[in-house]
């Protein structure tokens, strides 16, 4: 479902694009050092996105350093590390560990299920480190199945459910700032949730999986409709956090959150007209 918060790479500033590469490899080295290679590949652009924001609203200190890795072995390139890329870091092991468990539970996919018990372990440690955020995460999944067997048509409803627990991810400490990040992640969940519907629309009926814009599709205009409903997630989105104090960042925060989460839209909308003929 996760994979939608990324950055518009031909609008930043080279020295903007090499910051966001200092959090992508900060991330990527953070979850191998602390969950091995399998944590790893649990690396997603959503996290990287989380990793600036706390970065951005906290300005802790941070290490910098110039690092080669298996994937870039022949220039070296900026890797930030602070303690919000290892939140994020634990946050996307979490995160990914429930993924599997709903992909297994949703196609009994046996590779889901073997990859989910080989991070049970450190789950195990993240549920007793951050309660709430792992019970969110139970709540969601809970909520979530049990409105798509009785195949609720609400299509608020459904996204909320991701909004409520992204909400929760979001929210490093009970503080000042809480409130607002967890209206940033509500509205932000609702959005992801929202463009994994649109993209998975056509497979999800070939599949005869529940998907709340099923009853929708015929609706006149429907990706009209689609871009309306997902332009005012993000406007919610974008206004909550406009009301942070943040500076460190904050062109690339703004480039993600203003015109990065639409570029997989505009690759979607494109694929769908071509099978579509319009």
């Amino acid at each position: 479902m996760f994979g939608y918060v990324t950055i518009n790479k031909p609008e930043l500033k080279i020295k903007d694009f090499k910051r966001y590469q200092g959090y992508y490899c900060g991330l990527c080295r953070s979850l191998r050092m602390r969950y091995g290679f399998t944590g790893q590949l649990a690396l997603n652009y959503d996290m990287v996105f989380l990793a600036a924001l706390l970065t951005g609203l906290y300005e802790g200190g941070e290490f910098l350093s110039m690092r080669r890795c298996a994937l870039h072995p022949t220039a070296k390139h900026m890797s930030i590390q602070n303690p919000y890329i290892d939140y994020a870091a634990d946050m996307t092991v979490l995160l990914t560990y429930h993924n599997l468990l709903d992909d297994w539970m949703d196609d009994r996919n046996v590779g889901c299920l073997a990859a989910a018990r080989i991070l049970r372990k450190d789950c195990a440690s993240l549920r007793e480190k951050y309660p709430r955020q792992w019970n969110s995460m139970v709540e969601y999944l809970k909520k979530l199945h049990a409105y798509e067997e009785k195949k609720g048509k609400s299509l608020d409803t459904a996204a909320r459910f991701t909004g409520e627990m992204l909400g929760e991810l979001l929210v490093f400490k009970e503080d000042e700032w809480a409130a607002s990040l967890r209206r940033i992640g509500f509205y932000l969940g609702k959005f992801i949730y929202l463009m994994d519907a649109y993209e998975d629309l056509e497979e999800d009926e070939k599949k005869d999986r529940y998907n709340p814009l099923r009853e929708m599709k015929e609706k006149e205009e429907f990706d009209v409709w689609c871009g309306q409903v997902l332009t005012m997630m993000m406007a919610e989105c974008s206004r909550e956090f406009e009301r942070l104090p943040i500076l460190k960042d904050i062109d690339i925060l703004r480039n993600i959150l203003y015109a990065g989460v639409w570029t997989k839209y505009d690759i979607i909308k494109k694929k769908r007209a071509e099978r579509t003929g319009e």
